[in-house]
């Protein structure tokens, strides 16, 4: 029949334009680049990016661009075009003025959680044991990083014997020196343990050139001089002075600015599966808190009991009450830093930290009505204007062509 010939001849001719477009996709595939595809893939579209709007690439801190292993994939074109679009010194994620907004609020939440962890935490500190008062804050953390496991609140991390394993010392330095910090905290003022804590740069500079052969510049090294000699002539003047206080704050410093130089060594390398912020600090203050275990059964297990506790006089009560908000502070103060970090350069978060010593050192000032005498403040002021013109110098340090 007419119309039967008809079908036959509109399958031969879709037959045709079939075969002719699997020839030229055969013919063009030869020309074409690699793992290159013929027919149009949904994932492959471009989004419409708006100005101002589009997320910017975020930079990622040291800790966690080693901790993934991976090694970037973009080519150095690519590379510098994603660098002119996010400068290291500005926020990385949420661009606009949401993103500035809720970067504002997290810097605002992280300091206010710092001053009341020093406050709750000195309240704490006259009970003289501070391993189990370590212990106590890093399960305390611990148990809200397991609710927000169990939770589904965020992803459960899977990791590796070999993450496991590069993880370890940096959470011995953690918890080690969360241990001095309190031991400092115990001794002497909190102004003037974070007046000591903010030559950090000075080890810096010194376990960087040691360990990784760093050269510093002499404009590095002349900011260093405000901070060593401003920290020497608050030390001198200080009411509250202690040496056991000073050499833990010392301690502290070493211990933490050991752990993030090292860190360079030991993390990186093979593919490994990448970890965010908020599970990097995770697994680090589980660790923390496991590692402080035994340190404080030897330590302080036998003389931690209720009796003990009476006996010092303290209100039982009001020190667990205390315990536990300085807990709290210090798990939310401490992650609010790694994700701020996750956010903006390394940089940018030094200035932050200097600009919290401050407003920390202030309000213990205010609430502790710690006696400074003006060459004491001018002193601290030296160590604080030092740190902040080191954070600059290191910002303006020449890029490698």
């Amino acid at each position: 029949p007419r119309g039967h010939g008809k079908m036959q001849r509109a399958a031969a001719s879709l037959a045709s334009s079939r075969s002719a477009a699997a020839w030229a996709c055969s013919t063009t595939s030869r020309h074409a680049a690699a793992g290159a595809s013929c027919s149009p893939r949904r994932d492959a579209l471009v989004p419409l990016r708006i100005r101002g709007l589009e997320q910017r690439p975020a930079a990622l801190p040291m800790s966690l661009s080693l901790l993934s292993g991976s090694r970037p994939a973009r080519t150095e074109k690519a590379a510098a075009a994603a660098a002119e679009l996010a400068p290291a010194d500005e926020v990385a994620a949420g661009g606009g003025i949401a993103g500035t907004v809720q970067l504002g609020a997290m810097i605002v939440a992280w300091y206010l959680l710092n001053i009341y962890f020093n406050i709750y935490n000195k309240q704490v500190l006259p009970l003289p044991l501070p391993y189990t008062i370590t212990a106590f804050q890093l399960a305390f953390g611990s148990l809200v990083i397991f609710f927000m496991w169990a939770a589904k609140l965020h992803p459960v991390p899977k990791l590796s014997a070999a993450q496991l394993a590069k993880i370890a010392p940096l959470a011995a330095g953690h918890m080690l020196g969360t241990v001095f910090t309190n031991m400092s905290l115990g001794m002497v003022a909190v102004s003037f343990t974070h007046t000591v804590k903010a030559s950090e740069p000075f080890f810096t500079v010194l376990l960087s050139a040691f360990f990784l052969g760093e050269v510093p510049s002499p404009l590095v090294l002349g900011s260093l001089v405000p901070i060593v000699g401003g920290v020497a002539l608050a030390s001198l003047t200080e009411v509250s002075f202690n040496w056991v206080g000073f050499w833990s704050a010392m301690a502290s410093n070493l211990l933490n600015q050991t752990r993030n130089v090292l860190s360079k060594r030991l993390l990186g390398g093979e593919e490994e599966e990448f970890m965010d912020d908020i599970n990097l600090f995770s697994v680090i203050t589980v660790l923390s808190f496991l590692l402080s275990l035994p340190l404080m059964i030897f330590a302080e297990g036998v003389s931690f009991s209720p009796a003990f506790l009476q006996s010092t006089g303290l209100n039982l009560q009001e020190l667990c009450v205390r315990a536990a908000l300085a807990g709290l502070c210090f798990h939310g103060y401490q992650k609010l830093s790694y994700m701020i970090l996750a956010r903006v350069s390394p940089v940018t978060h030094s200035v932050a930290n200097c600009v919290k010593r401050v407003v920390v050192i202030v309000s213990s000032v205010l609430f502790f009505r710690t006696p400074i005498s003006p060459v004491n403040a001018l002193g601290t002021g030296a160590a604080l204007a030092g740190v902040y013109l080191y954070s600059r110098l290191k910002k303006a340090k020449p890029k490698s062509s």
